[in-house]
């Protein structure tokens, strides 16, 4: 099989390449090249994508012994993570960039163009698993990406490898340094690939700009402050409220909701923050088809989030989730991922959908709003 793996310059990766060629496969390697400016997105071990990757995974490609080329989807990465990114916050909401990145470069532009050029299959150093064409949790729990997989389309999945998923990290460092792989002691890249400087809120800042806005009691509609645009809040912050101390009962105060078009952003109490019923959009079944009915599931709305027990059930293009008990902080642009609910298959993931509103019992709370074709 004509395997093409993504090497993005790290330890897994490279070793996702070398068990690919291992398993008898012709392998080709490609970094992408995902910036414009690739000197600007790596500062120690803070983001990615750098001229000194792309440079690691050559040197990983030359021991493996195979091809290697560098593929420039900076501009495709720019429009649809970055823009997107900038764009989802803009509009009050908290995106995952690591899903968008999988589902618009990763697992669309760069395996149309491995399809294209007679490619079987794209190999990548994810944490996660197939079996008989299925996506689940990888051995390795904490490193497992299968959320921010769970967007991928089963055509998608069934030409997709996944070599280090069955590995705990720590072994595939040790396999790397054995292959005499110079990227087995390299430290992992952490938070958003495209803000090396840990820094969202500048990031967000000098691209939005100033949009000033009110901070508001969600019970009482009393004006607490001022900001400098929504842009700075998620659903469930607590600190950064610009707001002089907690509420008036000693409690500290969250953000309840957000109002991109009023610039309105409201704080209450921590109950103010459960929720009882999510809806998402972009629903996407694993197994390539919607159920027939109501099926009950665990869902994940975090990527390192726990899991709550729903009720799931598919309208149209949208994904209804009625939890069993209420859920907190529960952020609009990020995505609801569904895992099956036995402790045997428990680490199945069943599908996913990015979260647009939610539903509570509770005055203020919540994002609730009228969705076409759900019923209360």
């Amino acid at each position: 099989m004509r395997v093409l793996a993504a090497m993005s310059g790290g330890v897994d990766s490279a070793v996702a390449a070398a068990r690919a060629v291992e398993a008898g496969h012709d392998v080709v390697g490609v970094h992408l090249a995902l910036s414009e400016a690739p000197g600007t997105l790596r500062t120690g071990s803070r983001g990615c994508c750098s001229k000194e990757d792309a440079g690691d995974a050559r040197r990983a490609a030359d021991v493996l012994g195979i091809p290697f080329y560098v593929w420039d989807f900076a501009e495709r990465f720019r429009e649809d993570v970055i823009d997107d990114f900038v764009a989802a916050y803009a509009a009050g909401e908290t995106p995952n960039p690591c899903l968008r990145c999988n589902e618009k470069i990763k697992f669309s532009a760069l395996a149309e163009r491995a399809y294209a050029l007679g490619f079987d299959a794209v190999a990548t150093g994810h944490y996660a698993r197939l079996s008989d064409g299925e996506l689940r949790r990888a051995v390795d729990v904490d490193k497992d990406q299968s959320y921010v997989l769970a967007v991928l389309t089963a055509e998608q999945l069934g030409r997709a490898l996944f070599p280090v998923g069955d590995t705990p990290k720590p072994q595939i460092r040790d396999e790397a340094a054995r292959r005499g792989l110079a990227v087995a002691d390299k430290p992992d890249s952490h938070d958003i690939c495209f803000i090396p400087s840990g820094d969202t809120q500048a990031f967000l800042g000098a691209r939005i700009g100033v949009r000033p806005g009110a901070v508001v009691d969600a019970a009482t509609g009393e004006r607490l402050g001022e900001h400098a645009g929504v842009h700075e809040f998620t659903i469930g912050q607590r600190k950064g409220l610009g707001l002089p101390g907690p509420g008036p009962d000693g409690a500290p105060r969250y953000v309840t909701s957000i109002d991109a078009e009023t610039g309105e952003v409201r704080v209450g109490s921590g109950d103010q923050l459960d929720v009882t019923r999510i809806v998402a959009d972009g629903a996407v079944w694993t197994s390539g088809a919607a159920p027939d009915g109501p099926v009950d599931a665990m869902v994940q709305v975090r990527a390192h989030g726990g899991l709550a027990p729903v009720t799931a059930r598919a309208v149209g293009d949208l994904l209804v989730l009625d939890l069993h008990e209420p859920l907190r902080g529960v952020a609009p642009g990020q995505a609801a991922v569904l895992y099956a609910p036995d402790a045997e298959l428990g680490d199945l993931v069943l599908g996913s959908g990015t979260i647009r509103s939610t539903a509570s019992a509770v005055v203020g709370s919540g994002t609730a709003a009228s969705e076409p074709g759900v019923d209360a």
